[in-house]
């Protein structure tokens, strides 16, 4: 199939650039305010208009701090070591999902200490958002042709720009439908239930270890890592740790729900 060549930048007024993966940002984060003040009132849970603003500032501060620094740690830390005031350049790129859910994580915290919230409800609703962001930013990652997949001879294959002659795996758009589509159908599922408080975050944790774990086989490692400890991607082993933490706190969450109600 022909890579859809699209122009990264949208809209152009004069000197300033508007760019579709910053669109997409947006795009998460405006979802994400609307999805959570939904289920915030579904659920009855006092969340007023500037604390919900709060919230998506501190996400949307750990996201861009965390998922910075976490890039520079586990992607390319010798070479940030030897350039660290490259770390501050983010137009040249560089943004790693474990980090950005670390810094987010760490934010969230710092919110609810601030605002007497207690960490599992603000954890359940935002996790439910976070497929949205994902999503988004996976398109946005295709339309810059980056991130692409392994060559493959699949009918559905594409020579991007940046690949090279052979033709790849759109692995962007595996991303896009697992970690944005399929886990945002499976959180909404879960927290319409009646589950033990954290059970929406650690299902999100665990099932998006399990979806990237399965879409780095048909992802293009990292050119200046490349596979780790033998078939495996730095994306894996990131990941694989995810879904045992996520699956043991679930059972501990319900656990301990069966046992106050003996």
């Amino acid at each position: 199939m022909p890579f859809p060549e699209i122009d990264p930048v949208f809209f152009s007024l004069g000197p300033l650039k508007f760019r579709w993966y910053g669109l997409m940002y947006l795009l998460g984060l405006s979802g994400a305010y609307f999805l959570i003040r939904s289920r915030a009132r579904a659920k009855n849970i006092s969340l007023s208009q500037e604390q919900l603003y709060d919230l998506i500032v501190y996400a949307a501060l750990g996201v861009f701090l965390g998922g910075r620094i976490g890039y520079t740690l586990f992607y390319n830390a010798a070479y940030y070591v030897e350039h660290p005031l490259s770390i501050l350049a983010v137009w040249e790129g560089g943004m790693s999902f474990h980090g950005g859910l670390i810094g987010t994580c760490i934010a969230l915290w710092i919110f609810c200490r601030r605002k007497g919230f207690a960490p599992y409800t603000i954890a359940d609703l935002a996790a439910q958002a976070v497929p949205i962001g994902l999503g988004f930013g996976r398109i946005g990652n295709f339309i810059n042709g980056e991130l692409y997949g392994r060559p493959t001879d699949v009918d559905w294959c594409m020579v991007f720009p940046r690949g090279g002659d052979a033709c790849r795996h759109p692995s962007q758009l595996y991303e896009a439908g697992l970690e944005g589509v399929a886990l945002f159908l499976l959180l909404w599922i879960i927290g319409r239930r009646d589950t033990p408080p954290g059970t929406v975050f650690w299902t999100f944790i665990c099932g998006y270890g399990i979806f990237r774990s399965f879409v780095e086989l048909f992802r293009e490692p990292d050119a200046h890592l490349g596979l780790l400890l033998g078939p495996l991607t730095m994306g894996q082993l990131l990941s694989f740790p995810m879904v045992l933490l996520g699956l043991l706190m679930i059972l501990i969450g319900y656990r301990n729900r069966a046992l106050k109600t003996r």
